[in-house]
């Protein structure tokens, strides 16, 4: 009696194969900004539209912190669950220092992820850098913003 075992054969072993279903995120069709400016109440509207030509805000339109404003006048903008960030948003999901949006010489403003643990999104896809533009929908953590570029009064 032979007691080493022969080499199995590989055809017939299990394979197991774990597919994230938290990967796989619908992607909606962007709004027309006409719809977008339609869900800001008119205290909203006013703010939007009376944003000086280099800044831009980001306005929490549903969610949590719905109504929530940030604005956005400086070169650089972090934002995180520190403290101390320029936009603070106070929730697990957000990294201490997740993103920071840039302005560039041209006064355009770009959104940058720092590393973050749960990533950055720019209208339902991930992102590491992006230029941003108005009505884009920005997700950081549970948190979605809507961004608005002052174009000067």
């Amino acid at each position: 009696m032979n007691d080493s075992k022969a080499p199995e054969d590989p055809s017939k072993r299990d394979l197991t194969t774990t597919i994230h279903l938290s990967a796989l995120r619908s992607v909606p069709k962007p709004r027309p900004l006409e719809e977008i400016y339609a869900l800001l109440s008119l205290e909203e509207r006013e703010v939007v539209s009376q944003l000086p030509k280099n800044s831009a805000m980001l306005i929490v339109i549903a969610g949590p912190n719905k109504g929530a404003r940030f604005l956005i006048d400086s070169a650089e903008t972090a934002i995180g669950r520190d403290q101390v960030s320029d936009i603070f948003l106070d929730d697990i999901t957000v990294s201490r220092s997740h993103a920071k949006i840039m302005r560039s010489a041209e006064r355009e403003f770009r959104i940058l992820d720092q590393g973050s643990l749960n990533g950055s999104y720019l209208n339902a896809h991930q992102i590491q850098e992006s230029t941003l533009t108005t009505g884009d929908e920005v997700q950081i953590g549970k948190f979605r913003l809507t961004y608005f570029k002052g174009r000067g009064n």
